[in-house]
């Protein structure tokens, strides 16, 4: 039974994951419902629904549009992987418990902002707003230990991203800060400032690694919003770990 709710968890993870890439690439551009199909960014071709196929016509059509023949951005692809994977795992570890919703509910929002910051290096405000509110309902029912923790953390999340983008000269964007803003009402300040160490850490690797590799120019920015995501879920999950290992360790 249990392999049969991990199995349906990423099959739905796929599914809302097709769905989230058409978010986050439409509501940037303010299109969100203006298509009721979704259509090849190419030619404009409405796509079958045997064209949106979570994961398998992209396979079959070996990354290609069967119109155009232009390529399909992996982008696609890999994120209906990412939230597959994602609900599965979170299922994996939380099962039916309440905790399981808010869970679903980071990742469903990383994955919109990741698509939108990677194409073209947006934090949609009207999704942070959405989520926004649902996970300030979700904390009413389900408050951190103590209640207010979740106040004091959007608190932080807004005021200490404010801060650095004053200090760095713009090292941030508006859209990072609203996004830990967010983050921190999600998680409290503890493991909210974890998430913020990791994603400064992943960045600051990932980017070295990239200009290594001359990827990407030393002037050129880079979106953010990936690493605040990997941050973010492995604060979530491994955060109180963390912090043991680091009072246990150095104090």
């Amino acid at each position: 039974m249990t392999t049969f709710f991990i199995l349906y968890f990423f099959i739905l993870g796929t599914i809302l994951g097709s769905f989230y890439n058409v978010v986050g690439l439409r509501v940037p551009k303010g299109e969100l419902f203006k298509e009721d199909r979704s259509y090849c960014p190419h030619c404009h071709h409405s796509l079958s629904w045997y064209e949106l196929i979570p994961l398998l016509s992209f396979t079959l059509q070996s990354g290609k549009c069967r119109h155009c023949r232009q390529r399909i951005s992996p982008i696609y692809p890999f994120m209906e992987l990412f939230s597959g994977l994602a609900f599965a795992v979170i299922f994996l570890s939380l099962g039916f418990q309440f905790e399981l919703l808010l869970a679903l509910l980071l990742v469903s929002m990383f994955h919109i902002i990741v698509v939108s910051d990677l194409r073209y290096m947006i934090i949609p405000n009207k999704v942070l707003v959405f989520f926004a509110f649902l996970i300030m309902i979700y904390r009413i029912v389900d408050p951190i230990d103590p209640w207010w923790a979740s106040l004091a953390g959007g608190g932080l999340g807004f005021a200490g991203t404010a801060l650095i983008i004053i200090v760095s000269r713009g090292g941030m964007g508006g859209g990072d800060m609203k996004l830990f803003t967010v983050i921190g009402l999600a998680l409290g300040v503890k493991l909210l400032i974890v998430s913020f160490f990791l994603a400064v850490l992943i960045g600051t690797a990932a980017s070295l690694i990239l200009m290594s590799l001359k990827v990407v120019g030393r002037k050129n920015p880079i979106p953010f919003g990936p690493f605040i995501a990997i941050g973010s879920l492995a604060s979530y999950f491994y955060g109180i770990r963390l912090i043991n290992w680091y009072l246990g360790s150095f104090f």
